[in-house]
């Protein structure tokens, strides 16, 4: 049984060792397995990192994140720069087709919209803004778009769970509904329920994991 004392020096300590979170003043509090981050970063990618972060420490069960982002004078952007860099980005980006994702940006919290087929799609594109100068926040509205039945779904994701090492298709089980995929059984390891999560998220058409897999 991890004590809230020692979990709260664990984060700090993931923290601390993460090279991608170069912020000092961040606080960590934790009780039965729900940590508190609070605190200030000057960048919504430090944001972000810190609560990646956090998440991977063993005990975590929730992460309620309260970190302000305190933009440098001249880190600062117009919502019209950061839209326009916004565009830019994903115009690059080859894994989102063209036409498929809009931006609105307000006081530089960046909002996203549209449909796409996959949802590694979906990520690429809120990647694609949390590392933008001038943004102080994310809302990822991009849907995924149904392209199989949930019988498909269903077995795709079984499938792909029994050719790993990781996983005994016997005591993981998969409910599909629509485009919601149900994640039910147990693991050994975190490791194992986070990659459980990322399997089921390989299928077309799925929008909605729940990852209710316990770890025993």
């Amino acid at each position: 049984m991890i004590t809230d004392a020692r979990l709260t020096q664990d984060v700090l300590a993931e923290l601390a060792w993460d090279p991608s979170v170069t912020a000092t003043d961040l606080g960590v509090t934790a009780r039965d397995g729900i940590v508190t981050l609070t605190g200030h970063v000057d960048s919504f990618a430090q944001k972000h990192a810190a609560e990646a972060a956090s998440r991977r420490v063993r005990g975590v069960k929730a992460i309620v994140e309260e970190i302000a982002v305190d933009l440098p004078f001249d880190r600062r952007r117009t919502d019209e720069d950061i839209a326009a860099a916004v565009v830019n980005r994903l115009d690059w980006d080859a894994a989102i087709l063209p036409d498929t994702v809009t931006a609105g940006v307000q006081d530089g919290w960046v909002t996203l919209n549209g449909a796409v087929d996959w949802n590694f799609q979906k990520d690429a594109a809120a990647l694609d803004v949390r590392s933008l100068l001038g943004v102080v926040g994310l809302t990822n509205r991009i849907t995924i778009k149904l392209r199989a039945n949930a019988r498909d779904i269903a077995e795709g994701i079984k499938g792909a769970l029994g050719r790993s090492w990781f996983f005994d298709p016997k005591r993981v089980g998969v409910d599909v509904e629509g485009d919601r995929v149900r994640l039910t059984g147990s693991v050994h390891t975190e490791h194992e329920r986070r990659l459980a999560a990322v399997t089921a998220w390989g299928s077309p058409g799925v929008a909605i994991v729940e990852n209710d897999l316990a770890i025993v």
